[in-house]
């Protein structure tokens, strides 16, 4: 259509207007059924679908007086706060409705103030932050304000050198055991990291930070081009891909020890390693026999297997880490790239998608859902954004997570299962982003530099 010009009006007929309308509603109708259908199948999945406990957390009080109190006490209630506020399992109450009054200790708890209107409370976390002698100190508690018989549900007691990690870690652990009591018994993820790609230096090298962004730090210097970092299940090792003077190698990075250690040259190109469950076996991609193929080898590199033998390039792999019986990958074998599982031995080979441009897939820790990049339309004339999407193993049916946001890739899964990181250019550069794994709660986790390819640890 030229530019300036105007589609012609048209009006129905009055004898059609009230069957079309009809028609209309019941179209929209069911789009929505459709979506809210969705969405719980989604939350219930990912332990999101419960009732939401309404949670007061008035920051923490001083219970010294030395000049580092301010700045720590801002640190540990705003990381508390947020690791809260992102559990997906708790609703905080506004701080514009609590009393005047707030508790440091539990003889405060004025428990009529915060279980009636305004607040409404169910429970209560609150406790002290204190620094003494270069230690700091800090109290917390969690009580349930129904029950003024017994309401202590938690009560803890953290010390450190003082420093401003120390109260940042202080307010993970006590988020954590918050959650793990009010979220049915699963591990937080407040103590978490996260390994991505980074530029920031000049090269492209790996990086890790805490789960909410912070504490940002390269691991590797190598000066080449470093990309798809794995960390293993105990947090000790991250594998990756490397481009050396031999070309593209698995390359292995002891966290421990804080350096590379070794792993064996396999010929070719070597791309796209992934843990199995247990962490005794690395898959990977490689050309070492002509195009690439999936390959599956010891921790240590040895004992090699090739798990795919059809036309086409089959790359990126990823276990099923609640079974270690299946893994998913990559394939172009019917032309455009598209999402395959297999067992664990190669066979039983399966497409998951049916048309567009996937890939990128990651379990989900339950073992249940797939989560993957996808351009549903690709071609010309059928342009289409990249966005993620959660797929129902069992079923094949899928939910549309991201909705052109930018170009969004390689979603990871948080190990409670609740949460997905993801790399996006949607604010005008590749950056790190995380959300709740049902596409709400969006965050932004990087902005210096171009950041990519997060891989979420175990634990």
């Amino acid at each position: 259509m030229d530019e300036g010009a105007r589609p012609t009006s048209r009006r129905w007929p009055s004898r059609f207007r009230g069957p079309v309308l009809g028609l209309v509603l019941l179209c929209i109708s069911c789009f929505f059924s459709s979506a809210l259908l969705a969405q719980d199948w989604v939350k219930t999945g990912t332990s999101l679908g419960v009732e939401k406990v309404r949670l007061a957390v008035p920051d923490f009080k001083p219970s010294a007086a030395d000049p580092q109190n301010a700045a720590l006490l801002k640190t540990f209630n705003d990381t508390l706060w947020n690791d809260l506020d992102v559990s997906g399992i708790v609703e905080l109450v506004s701080k514009s409705f609590y009393p005047l009054q707030v508790p440091g200790q539990p003889p405060e708890v004025n428990f009529l103030a915060w279980n009636v209107p305004p607040p409404n409370a169910a429970m209560l976390a609150f406790g002290s932050l204190g620094v003494a002698g270069g230690k700091l100190t800090v109290q917390g508690w969690l009580y349930d304000v129904k029950n003024t018989q017994s309401p202590q549900i938690l009560g803890k007691q953290y010390s450190d050198t003082s420093s401003d990690a120390a109260a940042r870690m202080m307010a993970h652990k006590f988020a954590d055991e918050i959650i793990f009591r009010v979220g049915g018994g699963i591990t937080g993820i407040a103590e978490t990291q996260i390994y991505f790609v980074s530029d920031r230096t000049g090269h492209k090298e790996i990086w890790a930070m805490d789960y909410d962004g912070s504490n940002q730090h390269q691991i590797t210097h190598l000066g080449s081009i470093s990309l798809s970092p794995r960390v293993s299940p105990d947090g000790s090792r991250v594998a990756f891909s490397s481009l050396t003077k031999s070309g593209w190698e698995i390359m292995m990075y002891s966290i421990e020890l804080n350096r590379a250690v070794g792993f064996p040259h396999m010929g070719g190109t070597n791309l796209s390693p992934a843990w199995s469950g247990d962490g005794a076996k690395l898959a990977f991609s490689s050309s070492r026999g002509g195009e690439p193929e999936i390959y599956v080898s010891d921790a240590s590199g040895g004992n090699l297997h090739r798990m795919t033998t059809a036309k086409g390039p089959d790359v990126s792999p990823v276990w099923n880490r609640k079974t270690n019986g299946q893994i998913a990958f990559v394939s172009g074998r019917t032309g455009l790239p598209q999402i395959y599982t297999m067992g664990a031995d190669g066979t039983n080979q399966q497409r998951m998608t049916d048309q567009g441009y996937a890939v990128s897939p990651n379990w989900a820790p339950n073992g249940q859902f797939l989560s993957f990049a996808w351009v549903r339309k690709y071609g010309p004339g059928e342009p289409g954004a990249s966005d993620l999407y959660l797929m129902d193993i069992a079923s094949k049916q899928w939910v549309q997570l991201t909705h052109d946001g930018g170009r969004n890739d390689f979603p990871s899964w948080s190990p409670d299962n609740r949460h997905i990181v993801f790399q996006s250019n949607r604010s005008g550069s590749l950056q790190i982003w995380a959300m709740l794994a049902d596409g709400t709660k969006v965050q932004q986790l990087t902005f210096t530099g171009r950041n990519s390819q997060p891989n979420w640890s175990w634990k």
